[in-house]
């Protein structure tokens, strides 16, 4: 991590559509790069994959990769592979894919980054997982509380 209290690197993944981004952090082996990929597979830009560099701006939080790994993603027992990258993005939201998510319609929930409360997301143990973050950052999320 770096010195700046507003500025860090984490060991995750980020991908964006639509100018949003969403960090992917777990333990390692746990899926981010997997995750990653299978939004990529549905349209998602590549960001950072292992680490990711974090900064606060005046629209919020900020991601980026580190130069020496922009444009690599690791895919499991096949290896390094490239893609062209997104340069940054603004993250709308943290998926922690070390909880599990239990809750069918779950409350929506923020985590405070670098000052800023940031909506995150628990593991989906489904296929439809990254259509569902897709669709998220494509239009976004009802909030459970507004429902009639």
């Amino acid at each position: 991590m770096t010195q700046d209290p507003l500025c860090l690197t984490l060991h995750a993944s980020c991908v964006a559509w639509g100018g949003r981004g969403v960090l992917i952090r777990g333990r390692s082996g746990g899926g981010k790069s997997a995750l990653a990929l299978q939004m990529m597979a549905y349209g998602a830009d590549l960001v950072a994959d292992d680490q990711v560099m974090l900064w606060r701006e005046t629209q919020g939080v900020m991601a980026r990769a580190p130069s020496a790994l922009s444009g690599l993603i690791e895919a499991r027992h096949l290896g390094i592979l490239t893609a062209q990258p997104l340069e940054e993005v603004a993250l709308c939201a943290i998926v922690d894919l070390d909880q599990l998510e239990t809750d069918r319609l779950p409350k929506r929930r923020f985590e405070t980054l670098l000052e800023q409360e940031v909506q995150i997301f628990h593991r989906v143990d489904g296929p439809y997982f990254a259509a569902a973050l897709m669709q998220f950052l494509r239009s976004g999320a009802l909030d459970p509380d507004a429902r009639p």
